[in-house]
């Protein structure tokens, strides 16, 4: 009987290992369905963070974008859950508000000079209110600055000049790419030229209160540019940057020219590195060319009559500008110390008209031929003390060199054309300024101004800088 049973029990168990087999086969497969399950879950709400995050940083136009593509039935954006949906359409409204701000300035001015008299002696006029302020309080011009992301693809700026008379003008408003690829980015509309260094920055974000005297004699104070510019930045440890541009070129030394294409052009190039870990500095160089037409100026005969004096031609302005900033371990709240200088020449070539119907003389109006081969420069360094102290010194000079003025002998001579005589202006500059906190600046200038000829004027200016709203930060 045992071993019928025993047998009968073998029996039952060859039959029953195929099911065990066949069961324990069936719960791998189950395991490792669950594995790969678990693991793409994981993996998918990965996928789904990573999309949110990048959702929060793109903004408005990217949640727009999704929702195109899920109207347009792509399955990428059904992946995407209502909740991260919802969070990064709320990022995406602040990301797109335009960050506002607007700079205050004023001036108390005393001068030994009358402003409304200034000139540079040896330059002709380059427009714009190059001169200092004037006497007794004055507002400055109010800035009002716009800024925001476009879309993926652009950003736009708009930043508004309130003139104290009234009245606004638009100091700059341009498009702004940023995707383009391979380092380059495409800027248009109205813009600061990057020739040189500091022409690129406001005033207020300046170390002193006024422009030295090349950009005054050569650019007006400032170039602003109409048109398009392009920057290419090198894939290199070395900052590295080149760049042109192509403008309507009617502001000094161009003039409105009211014909189609291009008026005025530039090229740049920029490079700049580190010494070590507190030590830092740029250097560049730039080139300008325009063609004036009838670009005019008004002088004052030898009789007292007022001449006109009008300009066509073509000018060519070579910049060359360096910086080198040092702040201890590059720790530059505390103390720091900045020294920068730009050196430009100047050349026109062409015909000059002088006019004096309007005068007293006795010829109307005559031309000659006009070359000129001058320049200028400036140096200044800018010491921090303590973290809300600084103080600078700028010395900035012109050379006459060579002016062939065609007209003179033709009936005109020097005293009649006063503005254009043989001068080498300069400048000496004292500034110290106090800062409550990085938005807040109070500032005493003293500078002995040599511009025009025998005369020195002595001058003390009081400014105040005050920033309200969100304010982007100042180029290097």
């Amino acid at each position: 009987m045992f071993k019928r049973n025993l047998i009968a029990v073998a029996v039952a168990l060859t039959c029953a290992a195929p099911a065990f087999a066949q069961d324990a086969e069936l719960a791998k497969i189950r395991g490792e369905i669950k594995q790969m399950r678990d693991s793409y879950e994981k993996r998918i709400q990965e996928l789904e963070k990573r999309l949110s995050d990048a959702e929060t940083k793109a903004g408005k136009a990217e949640t727009a974008a999704g929702k195109a593509e899920q109207s347009a039935g792509k399955a990428e954006s059904a992946a995407v859950s209502a909740a991260s949906a919802n969070n990064a359409g709320r990022s995406a409204e602040n990301t797109f508000n335009p960050a506002m701000s607007l700079i205050l300035q004023g001036t108390y001015a005393r001068t030994s000079r009358d402003p409304n008299q200034f000139r540079i002696t040896g330059f002709a006029p380059s427009g714009g209110e190059v001169g200092p302020p004037k006497r007794s309080f004055g507002l400055n011009e109010t800035e009002l600055n716009f800024s925001a992301n476009i879309d993926p693809y652009f950003r736009g700026v708009a930043i508004m000049a309130v003139a104290p008379e009234g009245g606004i003008e638009v100091e700059e408003g341009y498009f702004q790419t940023s995707a383009l690829p391979s380092g380059f980015t495409l800027k248009g509309g109205r813009f600061f030229s990057a020739l040189g260094y500091q022409n690129e920055q406001h005033q207020h974000a300046w170390d002193f209160r006024d422009a030295p005297l090349p950009y005054k004699a050569f650019l007006g104070n400032q170039l602003k540019q109409d048109g398009v510019q392009l920057k290419w930045l090198a894939p290199t440890d070395l900052f590295l940057e080149f760049g042109g541009e192509i403008a309507s070129g009617d502001k000094f030394p161009g003039s409105n020219q009211n014909k189609n294409g291009i008026g005025g052009s530039s090229l740049f190039g920029h490079l700049g590195g580190d010494i070590g870990e507190s030590t830092a500095w740029r250097a560049g160089v730039s080139h300008l060319w325009t063609s004036p037409k009838d670009r005019s100026y008004t002088d004052t005969d030898s009789l007292g009559g007022t001449v006109t004096n009008t300009f066509t031609g073509s000018t060519k302005l070579l910049a060359v500008d360096g910086v080198l900033k040092w702040a201890p371990s590059g720790n530059s709240t505390y103390r720091n110390f900045k020294l920068q200088g730009e050196y430009f020449r100047f050349k026109q070539d062409g015909t000059l008209t002088y006019n004096d119907s309007a005068g007293s003389a006795v010829f109307n109006s005559v031309s000659g031929a006009l070359q000129t081969d001058q320049s200028g420069y400036y140096v200044q360094g800018v010491w921090q003390l303590y973290p809300r102290w600084r103080v600078g010194y700028r010395y900035d000079a012109l050379r006459y060199g060579s002016v062939n003025n065609g007209v003179l002998g033709l009936g005109p001579t020097a005293v009649d054309m006063p503005v254009l005589a043989s001068h080498n202006p300069t400048r000496n500059t004292l500034m110290l300024d106090f800062s409550a906190t990085e938005f807040s600046r109070f500032r005493l200038q003293l500078a002995a101004d040599k511009s025009r000829l025998g005369v020195t004027d002595n001058q003390v200016l009081l400014q105040y800088i005050h920033s309200l709203g969100a304010h982007g930060a100042h180029k290097f």
